[in-house]
């Protein structure tokens, strides 16, 4: 009788084993999970900081003028009453050296 009771639990603690080890919900699983939420994560690190750069963007478009300005210059050509606005055909000059030249206008102004 002792005999078949230790191998009953013998094998009750290996069906338990087995079923940490290697069943649903089991320590496998839960590595494949970790594991795919390590690569999400890793994965949402640029969108993140995509989100905090877009959300300081719509921050100075409310309260300053200057990202307002900077806008319409990049996107809209605008250009200021008191500057002169020369076009060449066939000429591409690119947003940066535009940004660059506005830049220093204001700090010739002794705008910030």
């Amino acid at each position: 009788m002792l005999k078949w009771l230790a191998g009953v639990l013998l094998v009750l603690i290996v069906l338990l084993q087995y079923r940490l080890w290697l069943g649903e919900g089991g320590l496998r699983e839960l590595a494949e999970t970790r594991a795919r939420a390590d690569a999400m994560e890793t994965a949402n690190e640029p969108l993140r900081a995509r989100n905090q750069r877009l959300a300081a963007e719509v921050r100075d478009l409310k309260t300053g003028l200057d990202a307002v300005e900077e806008r319409g210059r990049s996107e809209l050509g605008m250009v200021r009453r008191d500057e002169q606005f020369f076009w060449v055909p066939g000429v591409v000059i690119e947003s940066a050296l535009i940004e660059q030249n506005a830049l220093s206008q204001d700090i010739g102004e002794g705008r910030p």
